[in-house]
């Protein structure tokens, strides 16, 4: 009787380990499901994302933005008026009327926001892609001015678009200082010729991995391509100081 209880009480812990390791691989599988659940989700999201962004900027790909109008200026004989001057005045040789044609031209965003510190931007929505990349190709020996004063023009994009364009903004300049021709592509990838060759980087983690392997262009960069985070804490560490 003795042996057969011993028996029986190897048995059950044999039993009960087994159920223990059972149930610590069916958590295992279950925390493994969540994961791939919450990636599937995230890349939905993205994707989605990615899908409308896609959709806003099809929808404005004629649109031409300009940059830098003080406000009012076009009150007296419209915003559409504001694309000619600057045309004869920096483009005279492109012409605009007769030959290209404005379907409509507005600030956007419409309304005033009185706390806004800079003047909304002019979109004009041109009937044709083409005649807006007239405007944007159009040779400039000097820059784009209004009367005068110093203006931009841009393609228009959607508010995601944009902000992924202008995060580049600091490694352009490094590049364009060096003379390595730099391009935003779109929706907002960089290229730059570097010893002969054309690069082109979808995002900051890419770029940074190719200058880890090459020390001349890390140096040229070493200061556009600090993380965020760095940033933000010797900007801190500046103010405490």
């Amino acid at each position: 009787m003795k042996n057969t209880m011993e028996q029986i009480k190897q048995n059950t812990d044999s039993l009960n380990a087994c159920v223990d390791t059972t149930e610590e691989k069916i958590s295992i599988l279950q925390d493994r499901q969540a994961e791939w659940l919450q990636t599937e989700k995230e890349l939905s999201i993205k994707k989605n994302e990615e899908n409308i962004r896609e959709i806003v900027d099809s929808m404005r790909r004629t649109n031409l933005r300009i940059i830098g109008i003080p406000e009012n200026v076009e009150k007296e004989n419209g915003a559409e008026s504001v694309l000619n001057e600057i045309i004869e005045e920096n483009f005279p040789n492109l012409g605009i009327e007769g030959e290209m044609c404005v379907e409509e031209a507005f600030r956007s965003p419409r309304f005033v926001n009185v706390k806004r510190p800079s003047a909304r931007h002019i979109v004009v929505k041109m009937a044709k892609m083409k005649d807006k990349e007239r405007i944007l190709r159009a040779p400039r020996q000097k820059k784009i001015t209004y009367k005068g004063t110093p203006i931009r023009l841009s393609a228009d994009f959607s508010t995601e678009t944009l902000q992924a364009r202008r995060e580049w903004s600091d490694i352009f300049k490094a590049l364009k200082d060096k003379n390595l021709k730099p391009r935003i592509l779109y929706p907002a990838r960089i290229s730059f010729r570097y010893v002969g060759e054309i690069k082109s980087f979808p995002d900051k983690p890419k770029l940074r991995e190719f200058v880890t392997k090459s020390p001349p262009l890390q140096e040229i960069l070493k200061k556009a391509l600090i993380p965020e985070k760095r940033k933000k804490g010797r900007k801190g560490s500046q103010t405490t100081e």
